[in-house]
């Protein structure tokens, strides 16, 4: 935990100690909760909170309203804002089964990814956005990184851009090492880190490498307070939750589809013609099948 999310935590922790005098006997009950078990209380509706503790619902909505919440929801987002980058997998497994259950895991991830693209919608900056478009343009070379579970992201994101541009690399583990990859950075280059709850410190670290040789950084990540934002020029922030063992990552797909998408409309023509030699050479090679078209 870095020094900033110690701060966040210690100061919720704080609010609570200090009103702690003031709240109802039934409220106080939940704040001693929450001190010795924020960790699990992270993940817990208002009415199993409640169960928990021997109160009602409405007796935590109330606590959460004390606080300086406008409801439950924001006060168990603070929560779980202290701890994602905390808990391990076992434990993300362990907490999930407090508000996910294999018969309900369909509509609960669902609405959840759901909610997480919303609140990116919301939150993300449209300017920052405009200005990493820019970059992208103005880059000599390209280089995008992203370990473990956002590989996924990286490799998604640099495969369309390949197809737009001729300037760009995925940094991956491989037979070369990561820094070895990126020996010949420069200030007229553009690194661009994708990293979520737990951070891959192999990408931080490269980011930091890229910042110490003046390279411009983009970095599409969860928080303002993560660590590979305090590493970039511009921050493309995506909704990331811990639904269970496995990262949320919807949201972020969604951005950086969204940032494809942008940077294909400034190449319309080249685009258009590189797919259609695509096309041809799809169907040369049969990369894919083109039997339910022809039978058309």
């Amino acid at each position: 935990m870095d020094n900033s999310e110690e701060s966040g935590k210690q100061d919720l922790m704080r609010t609570i100690q200090l009103k702690f005098q003031r709240l109802s006997k039934g409220q106080k009950l939940i704040a001693e909760y929450i001190l010795k078990h924020y960790d699990k209380a992270a993940f817990m509706t208002a009415a199993k909170l409640g169960v928990s503790v021997g109160v009602s619902e409405s007796t935590v909505v109330r606590f959460a309203n004390e606080l300086g919440f406008s409801g439950y929801p924001k006060l168990q987002k603070a929560l779980q804002e202290l701890i994602k980058n905390k808990l391990t997998t076992v434990q993300r497994l362990e907490l999930s089964n407090n508000f996910i259950s294999e018969e309900n895991a369909l509509k609960g991830v669902l609405k959840s990814d759901m909610e997480n693209i919303r609140t990116t919608l919301e939150k993300i900056n449209h300017r920052a956005f405009e200005d990493v478009v820019n970059c992208i343009f103005a880059a000599r070379k390209i280089y995008i990184i992203g370990l473990r579970s956002s590989t996924a992201l990286s490799e998604f994101l640099g495969f369309y851009l390949n197809l737009i541009l001729d300037n760009v690399n995925i940094v991956a583990y491989g037979m070369s090492d990561i820094f070895e990859q990126l020996i010949n950075i420069s200030h007229e280059d553009l690194v661009i880190g994708i990293g979520f709850p737990r951070y891959a410190i192999r990408t931080i670290e490269a980011l930091n490498y890229a910042q110490s040789r003046g390279t411009k950084v983009v970095a599409i990540t969860d928080s303002l307070l993560s660590p590979l934002a305090t590493k970039a020029d511009y921050t493309l922030i995506a909704q990331s939750n811990m639904a269970s063992f496995v990262d949320s990552l919807v949201a972020p797909l969604s951005v950086i589809n969204a940032l494809i998408v942008a940077v294909g409309l400034r190449e319309k023509e080249k685009i258009s013609r590189t797919f259609e030699d695509l096309e041809n050479i799809w169907k040369e090679y049969q990369v894919y099948s083109f039997k339910a078209n022809e039978e058309r």
